[in-house]
């Protein structure tokens, strides 16, 4: 029933939306942004933490009206930067932690604007990506780290913010999208939004992040990458492609990729964080 009445909701906001690009169309295209990029799920209340992001340090960052909220655990000079994923939060990374925390690392993990405990009702990947330029600027990560549009954010982040990055010597990227592409179509299609609308909303974001969405594909900023890589992807991920993943890893040529089977999206499995594990830690 409830699935049924989600998909009722969606088909009539998409309706509502497809009226009103006729008669208000500034207005049906920053309602369809506001739903796009409002998450619904993945806050953290700190009553509740679990017990590794109780024992962090904590620091907020500020950018613009965004207030960050991040953890760190100090160790040697090898510095991870974490960056879950769309409605996640940190404590997402609690059974790679464990391991991560064993080689004796720096680790820092970010609650992304609207997430965790961080601030904020808006959250895109080109906002992400500042975000996470924002906290290598002080953190100068030797290793990156980010899951779904976390993965997507931190390959944009280090593309096009290289001097950022001047200690960056390997990047983890796990089941992330190659393009925005994919993420804008899939609303379009959710809420059955007609052509006319789908127009209004592509060229929104072109507008606001000056960048064309055809073109915006993580991949083709990977060509260029001279860092080692670790791209991981499953092949029967219902949220984000395995084609995806398959993208990446053939634009980067420095990377290596894994194909997990039957995790899904979340891709939490121990063989593969020994994986990644071993990867940080050589």
């Amino acid at each position: 029933m409830k699935k049924t009445q989600r998909i009722l909701l969606t088909k009539s906001i998409g309706l509502y939306l497809n009226l009103l690009s006729y008669m208000l169309p500034q207005h049906a295209v920053a309602l369809a942004y506001r739903l796009f990029s409002k998450p619904r799920r993945g806050r953290l209340s700190p009553e509740r933490l679990p017990y590794f992001l109780q024992k962090a340090q904590t620091q907020k960052i500020t950018l613009q009206t965004h207030e960050i909220h991040t953890y760190l655990w100090p160790g040697n000079e090898t510095r991870i930067l974490l960056a879950h994923g769309w409605e996640s939060n940190a404590a997402r990374w609690s059974k790679l932690f464990r391991k991560l925390s064993k080689t004796g690392a720096t680790i820092m993990a970010i609650d992304a604007p609207g997430h965790g405990q961080s601030n904020g009702n808006e959250f895109t990947m080109l906002l992400y990506a500042d975000i996470i330029h924002q906290v290598a600027q002080s953190f100068q990560p030797t290793i990156l780290m980010g899951h779904s549009i976390g993965g997507s954010a931190c390959v944009y982040s280090y593309h096009n913010y290289p001097k950022s990055y001047t200690q960056l010597q390997k990047m983890v990227v796990l089941g992330a999208p190659s393009e925005i592409k994919l993420l804008i179509d899939e609303y379009v299609r959710m809420l059955s939004m007609n052509k006319r609308m789908a127009r209004l909303l592509n060229e929104f974001f072109t507008t606001k992040y000056r960048i064309h969405i055809p073109e915006f594909t993580t991949a083709h900023f990977e060509k260029t990458f001279a860092l080692e890589g670790l791209i991981a992807h499953d092949s029967t991920d219902p949220v984000v492609p395995y084609v995806e993943g398959k993208k990446l890893a053939r634009a980067w040529t420095k990377a290596q990729f894994i194909t997990t089977e039957n995790l899904g999206h979340s891709m939490h499995d121990e063989y593969l964080y020994e994986q990644i594990t071993t990867f940080t830690n050589t």
